[in-house]
């Protein structure tokens, strides 16, 4: 114990660690930016300075902040461009059409709503995301929802990373339990989906000309496929 970094060692290389790490998530959607702010907050949690859990809200929410309105832009520049770009191509091949086309729907429905909850719901940023750059909302429009959505987000995690802290004696336990538990959060809905779009696709039969179901859908869009004018067998003199 004696060897272990005093707790302003551990502030100096947690708070810069813990932007970099939650900035670079918020431009590149694979790291795991959630699992990082509980994980954090276990650790304040346990350290007897006051104010570390209010450093660790203050540094998650700006980096996700910043992390989101760069991305943004640089999704923007790719709207604008005539040959697009490649941070646009990337948003667009992680979000399936469908999915699109559902947060386009509900952003015009709900407005900056939709935008402020989509950084609660996982795999919900980048669709809305995506679907606030394809209807060309302005910046300061999109800044407007997400900094009370980085907020909400960051409160939620660091939440999660107290309930973590104060379950267990060591701090190590608690990380294990919040990392489990993010991860549950954030990867259970999509792999729910996963399986339950194996299942479909299980039923379903395929035809010769591509898949389909008994109603003659088609495999390209889904769309109805149209019965043919038919000929006559046979001309009478």
């Amino acid at each position: 114990m004696s060897q272990l970094p005093s707790e302003s060692a551990q502030q100096a290389v947690t708070y810069p660690s813990l932007f970099l790490l939650v900035a670079l998530g918020a431009l590149v959607p694979v790291v795991p930016t959630g699992a990082v702010v509980s994980s954090a907050a276990v650790v304040a949690f346990h350290q007897t300075a006051p104010l570390a859990l209010l450093y660790i809200f203050v540094v998650a929410s700006f980096a996700a902040f910043l992390g989101d309105i760069s991305l943004y832009w640089l999704g923007r520049r790719g709207v604008n461009s005539k040959n697009g770009s490649r941070w646009l191509a990337a948003l667009e091949r992680r979000v399936a059409d469908d999915t699109l086309e559902e947060a386009q729907r509900k952003l015009r429905e709900h407005g900056v709503t939709v935008l402020v909850l989509s950084r609660l719901v996982p795999a919900g940023r980048i669709p809305v995301m995506l679907a606030c750059l394809l209807t060309r909302w302005p910046t300061t429009r999109f800044i407007k929802g997400a900094l009370p959505a980085c907020l909400a987000w960051a409160a939620t995690y660091q939440l999660i990373g107290i309930l973590g802290g104060s379950l267990f004696a060591e701090p190590w336990e608690g990380v294990v339990a919040a990392v489990a538990l993010t991860v549950l959060i954030s990867g259970g809905p999509a792999l729910w989906r996963r399986l339950r779009a194996r299942g479909k696709g299980t039923d379903g039969k395929s035809t010769p000309g591509g898949k389909g179901g008994a109603d003659g859908t088609a495999a390209a869009g889904g769309r109805p496929v149209a019965d043919g004018p038919t000929e006559p067998e046979g001309r009478q003199a």
